[in-house]
């Protein structure tokens, strides 16, 4: 049985990917620093206890990420997949957005999948795995104020294609870019709060709809899948089609 570890897995595309892999046969590994949705997540998986491993873990920070690495072998024995999924964003104006906000996104959405791929690397190399990163349609166009978030998916673009180089062949990494996906419900007890879609969020998509978790975790399914080990360096984007939109006013 494959082992797969997922960082940022207790709320929203990473507990739903989470979920997919569990009912697909893998084992997981959850990589989480938030407290109050590992407790949850734990919780939640009692019932699959022998398959699901739900750690603190800040990938920001080199030791964390050590002493995750041998948690997960400790559980599991091996690592065949590596999902670096965790992220988050903080919007500000410019002549508001200081450093510290700066370093504190760049360190967990861009430092921490290095530090994820460069401790995983070798594990990954013994089992030809596969490293699958969350990048975001944001690496390739902006709404104003978010600096730091789009800088560190551009990052994480360019990441992408420089793991696949140095690691190859041993190890397949590709990335996923997001579009509008709605996860609005699938936060931490404390913030979920169902939003609201209207219509025309729906219609402006090509695709007709908003995009769901369920979209991306069958994504990275088709990613790890050993049938497609011709498949590295590449980016996806899933995002029902809106940066192929022209939009005129």
């Amino acid at each position: 049985m494959q082992t797969v570890i997922v960082t940022g897995g207790a709320q929203g595309i990473g507990r739903v990917t989470t979920q997919y892999l569990l009912t697909h046969g893998y084992r997981v590994a959850v990589w989480e620093n938030d407290p109050e949705a590992v407790e949850e997540l734990a919780d939640a998986m009692k019932s699959a206890n022998s398959k699901a491993l739900v750690l603190n873990c800040d990938v920001s920070s080199e030791t964390a990420v050590k002493n995750a690495v041998r948690a997960t072998l400790d559980r599991f024995g091996q690592i065949n997949h590596l999902v670096n999924n965790a992220a988050i964003m903080i919007n500000k104006p410019l002549d508001r957005f200081s450093l510290e906000d700066w370093n504190k996104v760049i360190g967990i959405n861009l430092t921490g999948a290095f530090l994820c791929a460069k401790y995983t690397a070798p594990h990954l190399a013994e089992q030809q795995g596969s490293i699958v990163n969350l990048c975001s349609t944001r690496a390739f166009q902006s709404e104003p104020d978010t600096f730091a978030y789009s800088a560190s998916k551009g990052g994480i673009y360019a990441l992408t294609h420089s793991l696949a180089i140095s690691l190859g062949p041993n190890v397949r990494v590709n990335c996923i870019s997001p579009g509008w996906i709605d996860v609005s419900a699938l936060k931490k007890k404390g913030k979920a709060r169902a939003e609201q879609l209207r219509p025309e969020d729906h219609s402006q998509h090509p695709s007709g709809r908003v995009g769901q978790a369920d979209d991306i975790a069958r994504m990275i399914l088709f990613l790890i899948d050993d049938v497609n080990s011709f498949i590295t360096g590449q980016n996806f984007t899933v995002d029902g089609g809106m940066t192929r939109k022209m939009i005129y006013a």
